[in-house]
Formats: C-alpha cells, structure tokens, sequence
C-alpha cells in the first residue's frame, strides 16, 4: 500500500473549482480527507462590461508592445483566446511573459513561447530578472484580473517603461450557502487550510466569519505578503510554503509540532 502520511488530516481546498481537482486527488493518495470550498470564481469580462472595450483595443494593439506580461493561468487561458480571435498568426517582436511555471505551461500549451522565472512565483520574482532591468522607452501590456496588483506596472513605470492593462476577468466570490460554511467548517475541525491569495482570504473571512476556530486552525499560504495580511486579521499558525503550485502547498503540511 502507497504511503499516505496525510491520514487524518482534514484540509480545507479553496481553488477555483476549475483549478482543484489535481490538488484534491494528491490529497486522497496521501491519505488526506479535502473539502472543496472554491473562495474564488473567475468570470471573464464580456460584451458590456466597462473594461470589454479597452480589452479588445490592447488586443488589437499587440504589436506595439513589446512584452505582454500574464500574471496567472487564469490570464493565460482567457488572453490567448483573445489573442487567438485577433491574431491567427502572433505578431513579430514581442517578448511573452508568464509569472510563475503554470502560467508559463498553459501559455506552451496554446502554443506561445513564454518566459518566466525558474522557480520564481510573483511579481517579484519576475521583476527582479535581468530581463526586466533595462526597459526603458519600452512598452508592456500587463493581462490581469480587475484591480489586481499594482506593482509590476509601477515598478516598470519608474524604470522608464509605458504600461497598459487589459483586465481579461473579474474575481468574485462564489454563493456559499450558510449550511455549507458550517458543515464545512465549524461542523468537524480542520486540520489545515490552503490559501493561495490575499483575495481568497478576505472571502474567507467575509462568509465563515472570524470565529476562534476558524483563526487558529492552521493556515498555509505561498507567499510572506499574503502571511502578513493574514497575521493582520487575526489568524495565529501560518505557515509559508514554497509557492503556490500544488506540490508546494502539500509540502508545507505536515504533522503540528
């Protein structure tokens, strides 16, 4: 019988659904007991919406950029459907980017050759790369969610660079029912719970409120931003893991000390 040193741990999954279930069968094989409770939805932007047309111009516009920067697999998977509805054939000259090795993957596979940084996860890590340093007179087009991080832009910004946004998705936070919350939650005590961003968190809070058991149950998230805005609203065992990714984030469980 395969190892599954996870026996007896309940761990709370919070990925969309779309992007959880090869993190939830890891789980089971490792004996573990995953409960699902997507705390983002990720709703593409439309015909109609403010930001459609804007989207559709720094499409149409491609060519006159230089980097086209994806932060995420939710931006690789909706802006090569964009691009690939304006572009049969991508446009000579620019430099693809990806934040982090799933992004990078999902853009191989809709056949963009994309950089990114090995190892590397965040904006952080990508803007520390040689690539980014000298970028001045250089244009980039950042494809994001809405009202995503500022960072990359403005630190491109100040290294004399011009950065626009195309704002491919919106992400809400889906309609749990309060039965569901408890049964999840407060019903049975959790072992662990899997965060894998700032916004996923608030929504966390926002429909499981801020009950001492949900604040001391042990939290793993990727990154030491997101362990400070935790530490912030109250939650008392964080443990960082190495990324995102879903070895990663499986990796940092283990027994409590």
């Amino acid at each position: 019988m395969a190892e599954q040193p996870l026996t007896g741990k309940r761990v709370l999954v919070t990925r969309p659904a779309h992007q959880a279930a090869n993190l939830i069968a890891q789980l089971s094989a490792l004996g573990a007991e995953p409960l699902a409770l997507p705390l983002l939805e990720i709703v593409p932007t439309q015909t109609g919406d403010a930001a459609y047309q804007t989207v559709k111009s720094r499409i149409l516009d491609l060519d006159l950029y230089q980097g086209v920067i994806f932060v995420s697999a939710n931006a690789a998977a909706i802006g090569t459907q964009w691009v690939d509805e304006y572009w049969p054939q991508l446009p000579i000259g620019v430099q693809w980017l990806a934040i982090g090795a799933a992004t990078a993957a999902r853009l191989e596979a809709e056949g963009i050759p994309a950089y990114h940084v090995a190892g590397g996860f965040d904006s952080e890590a990508l803007l520390a790369d040689p690539l980014l340093q000298d970028v001045a007179g250089q244009r980039f087009l950042i494809m994001r969610g809405e009202a995503g991080r500022e960072l990359l832009a403005t630190t491109l910004e100040a290294r004399g660079a011009t950065v626009h946004y195309a704002d491919l998705y919106r992400r809400v936070c889906p309609a749990h029912d309060k039965e569901l919350i408890q049964s999840t939650i407060y019903d049975q005590r959790l072992s662990v719970i899997l965060i894998t961003s700032g916004q996923a968190l608030e929504h966390l809070l926002a429909l499981a409120g801020t009950e001492p058991d949900l604040l001391s149950t042990e939290l793993i998230v990727p990154s030491p931003r997101i362990a400070d805005l935790a530490r912030a609203r109250g939650f008392t065992r964080i443990r960082i893991a190495d990324g995102p990714d879903d070895t990663s984030m499986i990796r940092a469980i283990r027994p409590a000390d």
